[in-house]
C-alpha cells in the first residue's frame, strides 16, 4: 500500500480537536518537519498546547499501522500537497475542499484533463428510465467520457454497469471505507470496476460510529461527485417532500450548482410529466427558468440524446478531445 508522508501528516493533524479540512488547506500542504508541524497545531487545537513533536510522531506512526493492516485491498491514500493528489473542479471553500483520499484502482481517471460526467438518481427507478439512462450513459461513454456514480443500489449501479458494459471506465466515489463496500451487495460490482481500469474512493478508512455519521457520510460522498466531475447528470429522482421522499442527488445537484459545475437532466415531458419519480427533475427545471441561459441545466429527452450530449462533453473541453471527437466522427 502507498502511503505518502503527506498524508500521514494531514490525516494526523485531523485527530486533533478544533483541526478541520479547512485548517488544513491553509497550513498544510507540504511535508513538515515534526516539530514545526506540532508547534503549528498547537498555535490552533484545542488539546492545550500539549502537543510534541514526539507525540505527533507516535500518531503518524499508529496510523501508519492502521493502514498497512489494509495492503491488499487498498492501493493507496494520497493528500494535499501530494503531486497526485487530484485537482477540484468546481469552485470549493477550503471548509468542504477534499483533504485525503483512500484509492483503489486508476487514480489518473480524477486527473482534470480526463473528461468525468457524475450520473446520479434514486434507489428504484422504473424500467423506462434504466433504459433512458442507459442510452445517455453509452452515447457518454462514446465520446470517451469517464463515468462517476457512488455505487448505490439503482442509478448509480445502472450507470456503473452501463459504463463497464459499454466498454468505458467508471469511477466509484464510496461513504464508507474501501475494505466494506456499502452497499455490500455491490462488492462484485466494485471488484469489476477495478478489474476494468477504474477507480474506488474514499475520505474514510474507518467505519462510522453511528446512523448519523453514516448519513453525513453520504451528503459528503455527494459532494465529491460534484468536485471531481465536469458536469453533474440527475438520472430519476423524488423532491423531498413530506410524505418522507428524498435522495441524495439534490444534494449531488445543489453542490454542482454551488460549486459551477456543469448540470444536465434528464426529463421527458411526453412520457415523464406525471411520473413522481421525477419530481425533482422538473422543480430543478421550473427553477432555472430565472437563470440566465448558460446557467442552466442541460435537458436531456428522448430525442436530443446526442446533441446534448455534445453540449455535456463540449463545456471546457479542450481542442485535443475536440480532435479526437471529429476523428470518430462524433463531432463534424
Amino acid at each position: 500500500m502507498k502511503i505518502s508522508e503527506t498524508a500521514l501528516n494531514v490525516l494526523s493533524s485531523l485527530t486533533y480537536k478544533g483541526i478541520g479540512r479547512a485548517w488544513i488547506v491553509q497550513h498544510l500542504g507540504a511535508i513538515e518537519s515534526p516539530a514545526r508541524l506540532a508547534a503549528i497545531l498547537n498555535q490552533s487545537a484545542k488539546d492545550g498546547g500539549s502537543i510534541s513533536a514526539l507525540e505527533f510522531e507516535e500518531r503518524k506512526e499508529d496510523l501508519r499501522q492502521q493502514w498497512e493492516r489494509l495492503a491488499g485491498v487498498v492501493d493507496g491514500v494520497v493528500a494535499i500537497g501530494d503531486s497526485d493528489f487530484p485537482i477540484c473542479r468546481g469552485q470549493v471553500k477550503d471548509s468542504e475542499r477534499p483533504v485525503a483520499l483512500f484509492y483503489r484502482g486508476n487514480l489518473p481517471l480524477l486527473e482534470k484533463h480526463n473528461k468525468n460526467v457524475a450520473v446520479v438518481g434514486l434507489l428504484n427507478p422504473d424500467e423506462d428510465t434504466e433504459v433512458f439512462e442507459k442510452q445517455v450513459v453509452s452515447t457518454l461513454v462514446s465520446y470517451g467520457v469517464t463515468i462517476v456514480s457512488g455505487l448505490a443500489l439503482g442509478c448509480d449501479s445502472i450507470a456503473h454497469k452501463e459504463a463497464l458494459l459499454s466498454g468505458g471506465k467508471t469511477i466509484a466515489v464510496l461513504p464508507s471505507p474501501i475494505t466494506s463496500i456499502v452497499p455490500a451487495g455491490n462488492s462484485q460490482l466494485a471488484e469489476e470496476i477495478v478489474e476494468k481500469n477504474g477507480l474506488l474512493i474514499s475520505e474514510y478508512y474507518e467505519n462510522a460510529k453511528s446512523k448519523m455519521e453514516l448519513s453525513g457520510r453520504y451528503i459528503e460522498r455527494d459532494r465529491l461527485q460534484a468536485l471531481f466531475s465536469d458536469c453533474v447528470m440527475l438520472s430519476a429522482s423524488y423532491s423531498k417532500n413530506n410524505l418522507g421522499n428524498d435522495s441524495g442527488s439534490r444534494h449531488a445537484m445543489s453542490y454542482a450548482r454551488s460549486y459551477s459545475v456543469a448540470r444536465a437532466i434528464m426529463y421527458d415531458s411526453q412520457q415523464n410529466a406525471r411520473n413522481p419519480k421525477y419530481d425533482l427533475n422538473r422543480q430543478l427545471i421550473e427553477e432555472d427558468r430565472g437563470v440566465e441561459q448558460e446557467h442552466r441545466a442541460i435537458v436531456i429527452n428522448r430525442g436530443n440524446v446526442q446533441e446534448a450530449v455534445q453540449d455535456i462533453v463540449s463545456k471546457h473541453a479542450g481542442p485535443q478531445w475536440v480532435d479526437k471527437w471529429v476523428q470518430k466522427g462524433l463531432f463534424s
